[in-house]
């Protein structure tokens, strides 16, 4: 089942001779369960894709469809409310907040919603991400790694239609690396997790089943390798 539809997605900033073109034609399209890894150098336009694809920015021209819903109808608040619910994002910087517990960090796209977690999925989750005994540590208590996974379990908590990975090892060493890439196999084996990840490091992409390179804003390669 298609979970992601990309049609002649077009992104160009500024106008006259500072115009810069980051997207030129995107198409694409994953399916449920896929784990695809997105590749290409700094300024390939990747990272620009990602925020599309997030509902952070909108395509200056063409169609995003997720989960049957055309990103493009939204409107701001609209795609900030899809963003908490269908999208999980994982940045290499965490973004937790620092004043709130492990469990309330993870929980937090919930409680802006007030909803109760599912108790079995919240240990399921907790517990395959190795951070079952921190959910009452506060984030500075963590290591860079524990705090990925903790970013994870929060990317994680809504069931996601599609869980967006922006660089998520770029701040770790390489055991942390490893873990985590790890973790995000977990999910998607596990719990069915479609999962985009956006990296410049070729030994990670291969952990993923399919590789699309980026390069001047255009998909120039889509291998899948089993």
């Amino acid at each position: 089942m298609e979970i992601l539809k990309c049609e002649g997605v077009k992104k160009v900033y500024g106008s006259g001779e500072n115009q810069v073109t980051a997207l030129n034609g995107i198409d694409l399209s994953v399916s449920r369960g896929e784990f695809v890894a997105i590749v290409g150098a700094s300024g390939s336009g990747k990272s620009t894709l990602l925020h599309i694809l997030g509902s952070v920015e909108r395509p200056t021209e063409g169609k995003v469809m997720i989960d049957g819903t055309d990103l493009s109808r939204l409107n701001q608040t609209e795609a900030a409310i899809f963003r908490r619910r269908k999208v999980g994002l994982i940045y290499q910087f965490y973004n937790l907040i620092p004043t709130l517990t492990v469990r309330k960090n993870i929980l937090m796209p919930l409680t802006l919603d007030r909803k109760k977690p599912n108790q079995e999925y919240f240990e399921k989750v907790v517990n395959s991400l190795g951070i079952a005994e921190k959910l009452d540590a506060l984030p500075n208590q963590l290591s860079g790694g524990q705090q990925q996974r903790a970013a994870i379990a929060r990317s994680l908590i809504y069931r996601p239609a599609l869980l967006l990975a922006d660089e998520p090892t770029g701040n770790l060493d390489q055991k942390n690396s490893r873990e985590i890439i790890d973790m995000l196999k977990l999910s998607n084996r596990n719990l069915d997790q479609t999962i985009l990840l956006i990296t410049h490091d070729e030994k990670v992409a291969l952990e993923a089943e399919r590789i699309i390179t980026v390069e001047d804003g255009r998909i120039i390669s889509d291998q899948r390798r089993r």
